[in-house]
């Protein structure tokens, strides 16, 4: 745990993302792409698979839905990012939770196959937390109808932990439970948490140049504005130690997993780059200024999931920032 606190931002903004001039033929990827779609072929009779556009919060939003059995209960997943979408890489990790969950992917306004799907420009002024959790609500309400399903499970990572838990909040009628990973708390301290981390290690490996880099952008956050340029210099090294990937100093299977994807083209997979950058110029000062460290009070729609809080505790993954949380849960209250 203690390398999983600098994840939540380093996963969001991947090291040295730039625009593409053209889009890399992945073509010679075919054939590992071939059996890896057969490998993940739902087959059960009572199973379910499915990949499709649904209109969402006035645009097209492209929805992924896997489970052996359709009688489990669904979860509703909501990404990182806030362009990072998980459908690409789902290949590597999700097949064993498709046993016992109907699990949903959705790419994000502005992320992967739904950045294609719409005109930017109609997009880009829509980019607020606000549309997103509303996106998600709407999302959830779908997936109720569509699905005959009462309540699910929501659940998210990253970026995506201030989505849900903002649905959560405002709909709680809608869930079972929510379950936040990497969740965010307090995004300034946890640059700096993440920074210090990086900062220390480096200093105890006796690494000069990492020591050098991060100095100069000493002390960080700080009271000086949170550029991309101080963004990627403040994550390169906290990366490098294990920060985005426990005991790696690179997480290049995660990056180049796309490559792999039966799910997306080489138009998507370029569409993860453009995305991150598309967003982060538009949300990266609201993001900023989350804050969840205070208490919000979550209605109970009645009933026991897991103890008399209808929605689960929120709590970070750094174990510091959860400590400042932990004095504020009570119970019906999510921090």
């Amino acid at each position: 745990m203690k390398h999983a606190f600098a994840a939540f931002l380093l996963a969001w903004l991947p090291l040295g993302v730039q625009a593409q001039e053209s889009c890399p033929d992945r073509s010679a990827y075919a054939p590992a792409r071939e059996i890896i779609a057969d490998l993940g072929r739902i087959t059960a009779p009572t199973g379910v698979q499915e990949a499709y556009a649904v209109e969402i919060g006035g645009i097209r939003q492209w929805v992924n839905v896997r489970g052996q059995d359709r009688d489990n209960p669904m979860v509703l997943f909501v990404h990182g990012g806030p362009a990072s979408p998980i459908i690409p890489t789902l290949w590597q990790f999700q097949r064993p939770l498709e046993e016992y969950f109907t699990v949903v992917n959705y790419d994000q306004r502005g992320a992967g196959r739904t950045l294609l799907l719409n005109d930017r420009d109609a997009v880009a002024d829509t980019l607020h937390i606000q549309r997103y959790v509303d996106d998600a609500i709407a999302l959830a309400e779908h997936l109720r109808t569509r699905y005959h399903k009462r309540k699910l499970v929501l659940m998210a990572h990253s970026w995506g932990t201030v989505v849900a838990m903002h649905a959560a909040l405002q709909r709680p009628d809608l869930f079972h439970a929510y379950v936040g990973i990497g969740q965010v708390i307090n995004v300034r301290t946890n640059e700096r948490v993440s920074f210090d981390y990086g900062l220390r290690t480096a200093r105890e490996k006796g690494n000069l140049e990492a020591v050098r880099e991060m100095e100069a952008i000493a002390p960080y956050p700080g009271d000086q504005p949170i550029t991309r340029e101080r963004i990627v210099i403040a994550r390169k090294w906290p990366q490098h130690y294990g920060g985005l990937t426990a005991y790696r100093d690179s997480s290049d299977y995660f990056y180049r997993g796309p490559r792999l994807s039966p799910d997306y083209d080489d138009a998507a997979r370029c569409a993860i780059n453009a995305g991150s950058l598309f967003t982060l110029e538009r949300l990266l000062d609201e993001f900023l200024q989350v804050e969840l460290r205070r208490g919000a009070d979550v209605p109970h729609p009645g009933g026991d999931v897991h103890g008399p809080a209808r929605l689960h505790h929120a709590l970070g993954t750094y174990c510091g920032l959860a400590g400042e949380g932990a004095g504020a849960l009570q119970e019906g209250r999510v921090v």
